[in-house]
């Protein structure tokens, strides 16, 4: 049986894989690689696809995907620290590049409805696109990041309003603010059963999925709590990429939203894919070739009007000039959600014929150029630097400028809360060494937060997990976990992150010792050699070994990578011939009691070397230990004397620390 979708599916990977390798090559990126792939497969290219309106779908799964994720990063928290951004910022942005366009429209001569429309168009920027890109760099939570997420939520939101008055500006809408009414009463209701959800229910929920300990089952709790939010803001009016996000919201709430993050990224890698080559698969390539000069007028000149209105807002929000030159950049494209509303808008005739294709054409070239703009970024920030700006337009005063990243530096990080980890992290807290653990047993990390430990709940070998402890700042890490295969991918993932960490790694065998140092430890711990090296090096102290000696073993093994136990230093056996001599020696506490003959009398006085063949060689008194005590130290009632002799002789002594029986 053939399934046409199917067929276009691996049409569509098949080819995506020769054109990423070669964009590879040349260093071009990838998202560019995505729409040269749909336009060779679109109906204007090979026409190789068939099921388009099916891969339209497959694309919207996408961007709810992108936008899940990229609510898991973030956190009501994080949001409530960008309300600023979202309610101020989001508007003056849509605002201003609104009225640029609608006198740029009429500029062309278009009629003041079709300017106004154009108007909604352009002042819309790609979610997909751009936070694919930041957080690819691992950038959101930087100043920058926050800024263009801030504005991208607004726009998410604004586009439903643009929508419900586009057929008003046709002449055919009817009652609009009692739409926007009801609108806006589902969306209250939806964030409440949001808030609710993210602080008592899904929490909840996660926990109990997480103590099976089943994998698939947490994978499947998350897609079901992903959807089902965006298909209630689908049925209420609002977009999915907006409910997808605030199930994301849900979902950072709990302590699991890094090992949520970990499992979700690769189906949402699959299905952006779709989306991205969707794009390239409306671009008509024989128009685009034909005006090509308009097209690319057009777009350069939209990409310097949205950059400069984006750059303009970030800096009236206090930020400083570097941040808004970045955000400028990451914004100056249109958006995907412009597609929806340029759909509704050919319904009522304002893009008809060649105005449609055009529009298309300048769509898809600024998105395209947006990867390349946004890597520029920071260079373009270095020149323009460089000019004399006043140092307040250099710094902003925002106040979330400081970079998240710097609250965790030069840090221990610890993978694994076992005997080894616990021990590693109260040694850290007791020389005041800044550390964060990462763990997989989900009732520990619940039990050790509410004591205070810096703990989270994450699979060390995704990238996601480790970001969240800041990895790329650490000065250490220490792998102390008992799975062989998964203490391989984390030390690869580590040293990949942070060439420079020194790192160290537990494993149980020796034979894993040589593997692990080749994918990137520094050094490597195998278990059953520490045993075997602790257990040796006792042995040899009841030989009377000296300790020196027993250290110097210990080294050279460890030096040797644990291959082999060089020979003993000379002269040990006689040593250890001097402990055959000794076995009848041995150490014991005795407590002085009340009315024995020893209290008030010093250990010279004592004599007991001579009159019973033992000596004292300490004396605790209370909590303090006098090692090798002077002759003329005084022993006292309740203090405990040890002894050295032999155990009849000790034997023997004993009624001397006991109350006399004339006393």
């Amino acid at each position: 049986m053939e399934i046409p979708l199917l067929n276009d599916i691996v049409i569509i990977f098949g080819l995506a894989i020769i054109v990423l390798f070669i964009c590879h090559r040349l260093h071009i990126p990838v998202i560019l690689g995505f729409l040269i792939t749909g336009m060779l497969v679109g109906p204007y290219g090979l026409a190789l696809v068939k099921e388009i309106h099916n891969v339209e779908i497959l694309a919207e799964i996408g961007v709810v995907l992108l936008l899940f994720t990229i609510g898991i990063e973030f956190s009501f928290k994080k949001l409530l620290q960008i309300k600023k951004t979202v309610l101020i910022g989001g508007p003056l942005q849509v605002l201003l590049t609104f009225t640029a366009a609608f006198f740029l429209s009429r500029y062309f001569d278009l009629s003041i409805v079709r300017s106004v429309f154009m108007g909604f168009l352009i002042a819309l920027s790609s979610t997909a696109i751009v936070l694919k890109l930041i957080q690819g760099k691992s950038e959101m939570d930087s100043p920058h990041g926050r800024a263009t997420l801030g504005i991208l939520i607004f726009q998410d939101i604004i586009v439903v309003p643009m929508i419900l008055i586009t057929p008003i500006l046709a002449g055919t809408g009817g009652a609009t603010g009692t739409s926007l009414l009801v609108l806006l009463a589902k969306g209250i209701g939806i964030i409440l059963l949001v808030i609710i959800s993210a602080k008592w229910i899904i929490p909840k929920l996660l926990y109990q999925v997480i103590r099976t300990r089943d994998n698939e089952l947490f994978i499947l709790s998350l897609v079901v709590v992903c959807f089902s939010v965006a298909w209630l803001t689908s049925i209420a009016g609002l977009s999915l990429a907006l409910g997808a996000f605030l199930a994301g919201l849900i979902i950072s709430e709990s302590e699991y939203s890094h090992h949520a993050l970990g499992n979700i990224l690769p189906f949402r890698d699959i299905f952006t894919t779709f989306f991205f080559v969707s794009i390239g698969m409306m671009l008509n390539v024989q128009y685009l070739v034909e005006q090509i000069g308009i097209v690319s007028l057009l777009a350069f000149s939209l990409i310097i009007i949205k950059a400069v209105i984006a750059c303009t807002v970030t800096l009236l929000l206090g930020y400083s000039l570097r941040t808004a030159i970045i955000v400028g950049c990451a914004l100056a494209q249109i958006g995907e959600f412009s597609f929806i509303l340029a759909g509704v808008g050919r319904e009522h005739g304002f893009l008809a014929g060649d105005i449609y294709q055009r529009f298309l054409a300048v769509t898809i070239l600024t998105m395209a150029f947006t990867p390349f703009m946004i890597a520029f970024a920071p260079r373009l920030t270095n020149l323009v630097l460089r000019l004399p700006f006043p140092k307040r337009l250099h710094s902003g005063k925002s106040g979330e400028e400081a970079d998240l990243t710097s609250k965790k530096t030069d840090h221990l990080v610890i993978i694994g809360f076992g005997l080894n980890g616990k021990n590693l992290a109260h040694a850290a807290k007791a020389t005041n060494i800044p550390y964060a653990i990462i763990e997989m047993n989900s009732d520990t990390v619940r039990e050790e937060r509410v004591k205070g430990e810096p703990i989270v709940y994450g699979d060390a070998s995704h990238k996601n997990a480790l970001d969240n402890v800041y990895i790329k700042n650490a000065r250490v890490a220490v792998v102390a976990i008992n799975d062989a295969t998964a203490t391989r991918q984390i030390t690869q993932q580590i040293r990949r992150l942070n060439p420079t960490i020194n790192l160290f790694v537990r494993t149980r065998f020796v034979q894993e010792v040589e593997p692990l140092k080749k994918l990137g430890a520094d050094e490597v711990i195998p278990e059953e050699f520490e045993t075997s090296i602790e257990i040796f090096a006792r042995v040899l102290s009841k030989y009377l070994i000296p300790r020196n000696e027993i250290d110097k073993i210990v080294s050279d093994v460890r030096a040797n990578n644990y291959n082999a136990f060089r020979s003993f230093a000379s002269g040990m056996g006689n040593i250890s011939d001097l402990k055959q001599q000794l076995m009848d020696v041995d150490i014991s506490a005795i407590r002085i009691e009340p009315g024995s003959a020893l209290i008030g009398m010093s250990i010279i006085k004592a004599d007991l070397r001579k009159k019973y063949g033992i000596s004292i060689i300490a004396v605790k008194k209370g909590e303090q230990i006098l090692t090798n005590p002077a002759p003329s130290a005084v022993l006292n009632e309740d203090d405990v004397v040890y002894l050295l002799g032999s155990p009849d002789k000790i034997t023997e002594s004993q009624h001397i620390f006991s109350r006399q029986k004339n006393s």
